[in-house]
């Protein structure tokens, strides 16, 4: 292994097993998510150059081949805008980190950390009605073991607007029942958030843990829900919950879209929105870093309150429609203007 080889190496231990956890602290999720990226441009470079990971250096990795390897994400392993950009944001972090150490390298680095991100399409927030979320709440049989705990989990993914990450890492100690009955979140960047539930949920899953523990406390660092198998649940297995539900509540036709964790969260901050509370609290209920991502989320995208606030501009604003209407083509003044346009 020669010398550039070796400094390589070297840079990427140090990023992922130091910076990332120890000196960072960021989540074991996130740590593997960058280091997923580099698995995939090892593969790029084994794939494209026939270059195996113990043969690379640094310099390898100029800008133009971080541009290939972007375009190769997208062409060849369909990854959608957003997450080419997550593998990006991996990237410019490693280089980052790398300039630091190495001063000699900045020219190199700069030119990847130029690399622009491309602007993703802004996409339409779907989540369910207040009527529809009443419906699919209602669908577990409470008589059941499991379905007393289908009920608590699903009452709880919407009450809490928990990230499904957030969910599945639930323990027991994580949940304070009885009177102000909360719930404690650890989000991105392992940032806590304490949000309250409402009783009903609190019911549910306190009836919950009394069966699941028979009358007995259980360890507060155990998971809060368990599958069949008393694991932890894990993402499929909320996925399966929500799908089995939702086709009791929808049938096979469904209502238009797949209904989701992340669904369940949009839904609980829109329906907050509707009953009137603060967009700074919702910020802090969802765990959202910047108030702008709430506001993007949830106030642009609230169609039906855009509609109402559109109801209540007065009737003289817009001529009745049993009158005689504004004959704009009368105007030759407008008219002109119009056609000098073309």
């Amino acid at each position: 292994m020669n010398d550039d080889t070796g400094k390589f190496a070297s840079l990427l231990s140090g990023f992922l097993t130091d910076y990332l956890t120890v000196q960072k602290n960021l989540s074991r999720n996130t740590v593997v998510s960058y280091r997923d990226t580099f698995i995939l441009l090892f593969q790029f470079m084994q794939h494209r150059f026939g270059r195996p990971p113990e043969r690379l250096k640094l310099g390898d990795f100029h800008a133009g081949c971080i541009r290939d390897f972007l375009r190769w994400l997208e062409d060849e392993r369909h990854y959608s805008i957003s997450s080419r950009n997550q593998r990006l944001a991996a990237i410019n972090a490693f280089f980052r980190y790398a300039v630091f150490l190495h001063p000699e390298l900045i020219q190199t680095c700069h030119q990847v950390l130029e690399i622009p991100y491309k602007k993703v399409p802004q996409e339409t927030i779907r989540y369910l009605t207040e009527e529809q979320m009443e419906l699919l709440l209602a669908q577990p049989d409470l008589s059941s073991p499991s379905g007393l705990r289908d009920a608590a989990l699903l009452s709880l993914l919407y009450d809490s607007a928990a990230r499904v990450q957030e969910f599945i890492d639930l323990d027991l100690c994580d949940l304070k029942t009885g009177r102000s009955a909360a719930l404690t979140l650890t989000g991105k960047g392992r940032k806590t958030r304490q949000v309250p539930i409402m009783e009903n949920t609190s019911r549910l899953i306190e009836n919950y843990l009394k069966y699941r523990f028979s009358s007995k406390s259980g360890d507060g660092s155990a998971p809060l829900f368990i599958n069949h198998m008393g694991k932890r649940f894990t993402r499929p297995g909320i996925t399966y919950v929500l799908q089995k539900y939702s086709l009791s509540a929808f049938g096979e036709a469904g209502i238009g879209f797949p209904i989701t964790s992340h669904i369940m969260r949009h839904s609980k901050g829109i329906h907050m929105l509707h009953a009137g509370i603060n967009v700074y609290y919702i910020k802090e209920f969802l765990g959202h870093s910047d108030l702008s991502t709430t506001e993007r989320y949830y106030v642009r995208a609230d169609t039906e309150m855009k509609r109402k606030a559109l109801a209540k501009m007065t009737s003289s604003t817009i001529p009745d429609a049993l009158g005689e209407m504004p004959a704009w083509k009368k105007d030759s003044d407008l008219l002109a203007w119009l056609k000098s346009l073309g």
